[in-house]
Formats: structure tokens, sequence, C-alpha cells
């Protein structure tokens, strides 16, 4: 008797019979990049295909192509077999279309309904609120995406902002629904919604394109996943019948390590304490509401928390990049409060910018140049006030060998990289000097699978020399992977401290959305029993490595 064949994420058969969507042939230049290379595309009706591949593999370009906002070079799109021309997001939204894009594309002062129906408004010149309200509540309760028609978008959470731009296409009777990054800024839990409501809307006869980089997402919602490689197919997978690490491969072109191995913590001394700290956002409301955090040689401290919840104004704070209107920053036992940020510098503080575009490059500037910043006014680069610059071309030879920058030509201006290798830049340059403190804000945002791994490494191999690091990063897979000691964040708090060996995603997911967690706090057996076992994967993690270098 064979075996039963796999079903899809949302419970139904495999589906046969010709593709709902095919993309033929697609070829798109920009200049000398060629970012779509004949690229083939086949999606089938009632499908949740994922779209994967490295920066720069042409995943972007590609739906940008199927939504109209770029024209192909060459190539073609068909529908259930018959050709059709897309020249705009016009004709997309006729034929189907809808796009969900990363940063949501909502006007915040205006309600729900509203941003629903704009450009589409039942009433004609003169808008029917009432016919509007209606509407967006019918469509929402139609499709379980509960949200008040009447609300300022403003005041809901991403995860509720979300809804809304899905609720947009599906006003406009979408049936093929394109999501670039949807879970970028939502907690585990919200995620879980989203993944339900993708689920819903493929029983209810809707398609679905995920663009993502996050392979557990791929595993856990795809039916198939179509994966690019420098602008080419690299491979089309049944998500069944693969594994992350298979994914990975294909992307890449190489093995990649997806777990982050790293040894047990030997933490020393304080390093960097937060005692009280307040401190007001750019609009001049209150950002940081008392934050008391202590970071100790050999500790890598994970801050969790939903994007806008204070993460970007404690960076800065201890960057000194922002003033604190209450409360003491130390460093190395030492008040730092009213020094400038390269005080701090000088005195061992390195700072990994969130982006790398407007605090951590001057991107006209060559990569040599790019890093020295910080230094450059110092010997052995700058004598009275004069470049040294075979010293300055020395630092650059070195770092792009040790750090593996591509291309390896010190004298290319940092725009001309790729975003993995922009960012390879900034933490060489941070790195560098032998820093005692590391705040690490988004450290890979953006970044594919190889330079995810790459930086990961560094990040543990300096905490194993003793760096005491800040990290920062709305990626909750990373926090868990890299975190030696968990703090969530929330409306400007830290609500709760914790070492990794004791946090689940669930508590960890209901902190950030500022829930209740004592239906999830585990006993002091259980945090026994996580530290046993993580040590024990720790262990196997190193008798594995240790095996495989002897093999080789």
């Amino acid at each position: 008797m064979s075996a039963e064949a796999p079903r899809s994420p949302a419970g139904l058969p495999p589906r046969d019979g010709p593709p709902y969507l095919e993309m033929r042939g697609i070829t798109k230049a920009f200049g000398s990049l060629l970012a779509n290379d004949h690229v083939e595309l086949s999606v089938r009706r009632q499908e949740i295909h994922a779209v994967v591949g490295e920066n720069g593999a042409g995943k972007t370009t590609l739906m940008n192509i199927l939504y109209g906002l770029v024209h192909p070079d060459a190539g073609e799109i068909l529908f259930e077999g018959k050709p059709v021309r897309i020249r705009g997001p016009r004709d997309a939204i006729a034929a189907g279309v809808g796009m969900v894009h990363q940063h949501f594309q909502l006007v915040p002062v205006m309600t729900v309904a509203e941003n629903v129906v704009l450009g589409q408004e039942p009433g004609g010149i003169v808008l029917d609120r009432a016919g509007s309200v209606a509407q967006v509540r019918e469509l929402s309760e139609r499709f379980g995406l509960i949200v008040d028609p009447t609300a300022r978008v403003d005041t809901l959470p991403v995860g509720v902002q979300q809804r809304v731009e899905l609720l947009k296409i599906l006003y406009r009777g979408s049936r093929l629904l394109v999501f670039d990054e949807p879970t970028a800024v939502l907690t585990p839990q919200e995620t879980d919604e989203l993944f339900e409501i993708f689920r819903g809307l493929v029983a209810g006869g809707k398609t679905v394109i995920l663009i993502t980089h996050k392979l557990g997402e791929v595993m856990a919602i795809s039916e198939r996943v179509t994966v690019l490689r420098q602008g080419r197919n690299a491979a089309v997978l049944e998500t069944a019948r693969t594994s992350p690490a298979e994914i990975a491969r294909a992307m890449v072109g190489r093995e990649v390590l997806l777990r982050v191995e790293r040894d047990e913590a030997h933490i020393g001394a304080e390093r960097l304490r937060l005692d009280g700290v307040k401190a007001d956002s750019d609009r001049g409301l209150p950002a940081l509401a008392g934050v008391d955090l202590t970071v100790r040689s050999g500790e890598i401290v994970g801050i969790a928390g939903v994007s806008g919840n204070g993460q970007l104004e404690l960076a800065e704070v201890v960057a000194g990049l922002r003033p604190v209107t209450a409360g003491h920053v130390y460093l190395e036992g030492r008040d730092v409060r009213d020094q400038s940020a390269a005080e701090r510098r000088a005195n061992g503080l390195a700072y990994i910018p969130e982006d790398r575009h407007t605090r951590g490059l001057i991107l006209p500037f060559e990569v040599k140049e790019n890093l020295i910043l910080g230094s450059q006014s110092k010997p052995p680069f700058a004598v009275h006030g004069q470049l040294r610059w075979p010293a300055i071309d020395e630092r650059a030879t070195s770092l792009i060998r040790q750090f593996d920058i591509r291309p390896p030509n010190p004298d290319a201006p940092a725009s001309s990289l790729s975003g993995g290798n922009q960012q390879k830049v900034v933490v060489a340059r941070e790195l560098a000097e032998g820093p005692k403190v590391l705040v690490a804000a988004e450290p890979t945002r953006g970044l594919d699978v190889g330079a995810t791994e790459f930086i990961h490494r560094e990040l543990v191999e300096k905490r194993d020399e003793g760096l005491a690091i800040l990290l920062i990063s709305s990626e909750l897979d990373e926090i868990f992977s890299l975190s030696d000691t968990i703090a969530v964040i929330y409306q400007g708090r830290i609500v709760e401290v914790m070492p990794s060996a004791a946090a689940s995603r669930e508590r960890v997911g209901l902190l950030m959305a500022g829930g209740s967690v004592e239906e999830v706090t585990p006993s002091a057996a259980q945090i026994a029993q996580a530290a046993a076992l993580q040590a024990a994967a720790a262990a196997s993690s190193a008798q594995d490595y240790a095996s495989r270098e002897g093999s080789s």
C-alpha cells in the first residue's frame, strides 16, 4: 500500500494540473547588473508558495515585476495558461494580484475603513463613511481579520496594522496575495495568528506567495519553495520533502551552519550598567521609563521586544547619541552619562547601529575610509592632522581578508557593496579596536543566511574572548540563538530579565505583547532542567564539531 501524499499547510491535498500563475523566462537588468536571468516561477491555485534567496538574488525584483512596479526586459506572465500584460499596479490589481509590502503603506491619521477604501471610495466624490465602515466590517468578519473599522491606524499595534494592509488588497478583489517579509515586526503570537489567517485564505480559494528569509517559517507554512541564487533559479522544492539545511544550501551554494554553536559562557565582571535610565523619543515623548540593566564580560544580553518599544532609544543612550533625562549609565564602573559618543568610544564602547546606511557608513566614501571612521584622527591613521594612507591601506587589507568582505577592493565606494558586505564593513570596524562593550542593534537585519552565519560566529567568538555584548534584535530566533541572558522590553521598560536557559518563546512572546506570564512561568525545577538540557546540547554540539574536525 502506497504512503499517503503529504498535505499542504492549509490542510488541503497537493494540487496537480495547470499552474495558476506562471512567470516564464523573466529577465531584468539594471545597467550592468542582471537582477533576473530567465527566471521561472510556477504557483498552483490555493497554494502557499515561498520565494527565498540571498540578498541580491532577485526575488524582490521578480515580485515587483509581477505587481507592475518594474517592467521586465524579457519573459512573459500567464494566469491559468493565458498571457497577461502588466504595465503597472492597476493592471496587476485588475488581474487579481495584491501585494503587502514589508513597510506598511498606510496613512496613520486615517481610520481603518478610510485606509482600506482609499482610491476606490464608495459614494464617489463625497465619501460614504457609513458604507465604508459597513463594507470593511463585513470583509473583516468574512476573512476572520478582526479589526475595528472606525479605529485610527496610528493607535493600532503593528500586527493589527498588517491586517489592515491585508484588508486593502482583499477589498480590491485580489486572488493572488504577495507578502514581502510579513513577520519582520511581529511577535511569535502575532506570527502564529497571521499563519492561521493564511491557511484560512487558502482554504477560501486564495493563493499566497511569501517572500521571507526565515527558513523556519518556510517549513511551517509553505507547500513549495522556489529558491533563487544570483538572479537565477537554483531549486524548486516540496517543503514536506526538504529541510532548512537543503534550502540554505540551494540559496548559498554551500553548506551553511544554521544553528549557532557556542560553548557555555564564562561570565566575568560588570562592564555596562544602566540605573533608572529615562530618555525621550525624537518627538519629545517618554521612550525609556526607568531602565535597569547589567551586561558583564563574556556575556550576551539580548533585548527582546516588538519594534517601537524603546529599543532604538536604549541603543542610542548607551552609545552616547541620545541624552538621558534621568538615571545613570556606567561603563567599567565609571558614570559616562555626560560623556560624548567619541569619549565613550575612546573608553572601550563600540556600536553597530540598526541602520547601517544612515548611522553606520558614509556610502560615497571608499571601503577603506569607512573602516577607520571614528579613528581617522588618531595614529597610525593620522599624524598632525594628516592622513597616513599606507597605514589605512594596511588596516583595510587586513580587515577585508579577516571578514571576507566582497569584492575585496578597499578603493570601492561602500555604496557599491551588497547589504551583507556593507554590514561586514561596519562589524569589522567596530570590532577592530578591541572594545570592552559592544552594542549590536539589529546586526543581521535584512541579511541572508550566509552573512548572518558569519556575523553570528564573530559575535560568539568575541563573547568568548571576554567582550560584553548588548544585543538588540527584533528577530526572536537571533535572541534565543545568541543570548546568555534575555531581557524583554515593553513600552520603554525592562519587564523581565531571565537566563536564556529558563526562557520559552511563549513566555517571551507574551511579555513582548505586554501580557501576563503567570500561566507559563517555569518553576525552579523547570529552570534547572532547562539549564541541564542546554548544557547537554552544548556538549553534544562540541562533540559533533570535534568529530567533524577529526574526520576532515
